[in-house]
Formats: C-alpha cells, sequence, structure tokens
C-alpha cells in the first residue's frame, strides 16, 4: 500500500530553503519520502509522536541531525508534511 504524500505551502517554502542550505542532504531526503510512501514505520525514519504544542503530530527523520514533521492521517491514507529542519528548528 502507498500513502498519499501532500505538501504544503509553508512545508514547500521551507523545504526549498533547506535543500539549498543543505544541498547534500537532497539525496537522502528523496530517499526518505520514497520510504515514507511505502512503509512509514520503516524503523529508519524513527517516526514517533510528538509532545506539547506539536502533539497533534509525528517526527521522522531524514538522518540524525535533521527531521519532518508530519500529521499522518491513516484512514485516508494521506501524509501531510509539515515542517523540515533540524531538531531544534521543528520543535520550535
Amino acid at each position: 500500500m502507498n500513502y498519499q504524500i501532500i505538501a504544503t505551502q509553508n512545508y514547500l517554502k521551507r523545504l526549498e530553503k533547506f535543500l539549498k542550505k543543505h544541498p547534500k542532504i537532497a539525496p537522502q531526503y528523496q530517499k526518505t519520502i520514497a520510504i515514507l510512501c511505502v512503509n512509514p514505520n520503516y524503523p529508519a525514519l524513527r517516526m514517533h509522536k510528538l509532545q506539547g504544542r506539536l502533539q497533534e503530530y509525528y517526527s521522522i527523520s531524514i538522518n540524525l541531525k535533521y527531521r519532518i514533521v508530519v500529521d499522518f492521517i491513516v484512514q485516508n491514507e494521506q501524509i501531510i508534511l509539515i515542517d523540515i529542519g533540524t531538531h531544534n528548528e521543528v520543535y520550535k
């Protein structure tokens, strides 16, 4: 089963800035999104539920330094990309 990936406008702006700042991460990012489409619970993604003001969202890892915040809607098999950046940037 493949999940539908939806990127918000805000996310696309942040992604553009992120990839300009970190062009070497682009292949890892693409691999992460490809895995996310097929299996969001794949161990390397380290998906986990967030707490506090972001408690309705989940986080996945691109690598040990960079994260993507997602809204995971199981009912409609959709994953909405919310934010991207370092641990501190996305959890601020």
